[in-house]
Order: structure tokens, then sequence, then C-alpha cells
């Protein structure tokens, strides 16, 4: 198993989406390379109070240990006491502008082994969108390209990965979606090594098709304090989210990951409310009416 492909990849991605995002926001992003106590490490890029980014972050890791933590054990208990080694690029992005939305995307690679067993392997990922106030062909366009990374793997592969990332990116302490989806697997390892890889692969690669085109639509609209403080607050479901919920963040912070790291996904300005609800008829109230509700958004919106 060519794991040092996986890495090499993975280093290329994160450059890629990095020199891109410079380009649009028009300042560098910060390096920072950190070690791990107990093996590995990995590189954060992040920007904070940029042009477009009020923050974003886009990590890569590779780390190695004696044992699982539980959060990567608790759903394969066979896996407990293996050596591992997990790799990967995750990237959030908190655009400024209110009518840009943040968006999350991640590709990883794991692998544990024990002496007089086959390793065992898997590849996950996916990318999803969320708008603070939503446009349909922005969810449309997001949506047809997490299709197209897929299509030339399987057919039934984006259905299944489109209703995977709807499960999971779920408040369910809310009962409501984080934003309108996109992709997400977890445990991909059927068809061998080449296949998942290559699949992996397109994801990650069809990332800034997915989310450049939306960002430059919307991040030279205007805005005023109404639409800020809307994006304060729902960006606070964004943080519950992943502190209570996000496999990735539960693994780093267990598995003795670089804290700093881990939390850049988090945004810088939050608000929360006591029991508040939209206005009816406003455009705050559209987010939840027609964006936070399963659609099938690649095939009801034609090509633009």
């Amino acid at each position: 198993m060519e794991t040092s492909k996986v890495k090499t990849f993975l280093l290329q991605l994160q450059e890629l989406i990095v020199e891109r995002l410079q380009q649009i926001d028009g300042k560098p992003f910060r390096s920072d390379v950190w070690t791990r106590p107990e093996g590995g490490g990995g590189i954060t890029r992040l920007i904070e109070e940029g042009n477009v980014f009020e923050r974003g972050g886009v990590n890569f890791s590779h780390v190695m240990g004696g044992n699982l933590p539980a959060s990567a054990s608790a759903h394969r208990p066979e896996l407990a006491g293996r050596r591992y080694e997990a790799m990967g690029v995750s990237l959030v992005l908190h655009p400024r502008n209110p009518y840009s939305p943040t968006v999350h995307m991640n590709v990883r690679f794991f692998n544990a082994e024990k002496p007089g067993a086959e390793p065992v392997w898997w590849f996950g990922g996916g990318m999803d969108l969320t708008p603070y106030y939503g446009f349909e062909e922005d969810a449309a366009h997001f949506h047809r390209t997490c299709r197209k990374a897929l299509e030339p793997f399987g057919a039934d592969y984006h259905p299944k990965f489109k209703t995977w990332c709807d499960d999971y990116f779920f408040l369910k302490h809310r009962q409501e979606p984080r934003g309108v989806g996109g992709i997400f697997f977890d445990d991909l390892n059927a068809n061998g090594f080449e296949h998942c890889f290559n699949l992996t692969e397109s994801v990650g690669d069809h990332f800034l098709p997915a989310y450049v085109p939306i960002l430059e639509r919307r991040a030279d609209l205007p805005y005023g304090e109404r639409e800020r403080d809307f994006q304060a607050y729902r960006r606070g479901r964004y943080v519950e989210f992943n502190l209570v919920y996000d496999r990735g963040t539960l693994f780093g912070l267990q598995s003795g990951g670089r804290t700093e790291s881990i939390l850049m996904s988090l945004p810088p300005i939050v608000k929360w409310r006591y029991d508040w609800a939209p206005e009816a008829g406003t455009a705050e109230a559209k987010l939840y009416e027609v964006f936070l509700q399963p659609r099938d958004w690649a095939n009801e919106h034609a090509e633009s």
C-alpha cells in the first residue's frame, strides 16, 4: 500500500488551495509547522482578518501512535490496540461578508496495523456548504460539482454520499441541518486501494471549482449590521456542531493533536440568543424555510 503517495497528494492539495485562496484574498496565509510528541505533526496554514476571509484555515496533518483514541475505535472495537497512522487535509473558511457562505472540506486516510494481521485502512472526506443568506444557484452549483467529482467512480456514490452528508451534519439537539449539505463519506475501502484513493483525490480536486465561483459572486455584495448580526447568530450553530458532534475535532483532541490547529475551524465572532426565531417573511426566515431543508439540489436546477 503506497501511503507515501497519499501524503504527497495531500501536501500538494494543501498548497494548491492556499495559493488560490491567497489570490482571492490578497493577504498571505501564515504557515505554522508543528510536531506531536507521540508521533507525527502537521502544517497549519491560516488567515485572520483578511480582505475576504475573517478566518480561514487549510490544515495538513500526519499523526501516528500505538493506541487508537476512543473516537476512532468506538464504532470499530476490533481496532483497539493497533498502531495507527492518520493523515489528511481539512479546511474551514469563514468569509466576512454574510452573503458569502462558510465552507468545510476534508480528505483523509487512516491505516491501522497489528503484527500477524492484515492492515485495516480506509479513506474518508467530503465537503459541505453553510450559507447565512441562501442563493439557490449557489446551492445547485455546489451540489452539481460534488456530483461531478464522484461520477467517474459509479452512479451510486453521489446519492449515497449526499444523504450521508445530510444525516451527518445535523444538529440533533436543534433538529436542524448545519447548512445545505454536500457530500460526506467514511470507512471507504471497497473496490481496492487505487479506486478509493482516486475517488478521494477527485473530491479534493473539486473543492475549488465547487466553492470559488460562489465566493466570487457574493464577496462584494453590500451588507449592514443586520446581516452581520444574523451571520454571528448562525455561526453559533457551526460552533455547536464542531464541539459536540464532529468526529475530526474529537479525534484530534483525543489523539493529542495540536489544539490551536484543531479549533481553527471556529469562527472569530459568534453570538447566541435565548429562544430566538426570525420574523416571518424576512430573508433570515427564508434560510430556515428554503435552505435548511433536505433537497435534491443537483437535479432541481438546470445548469446555468
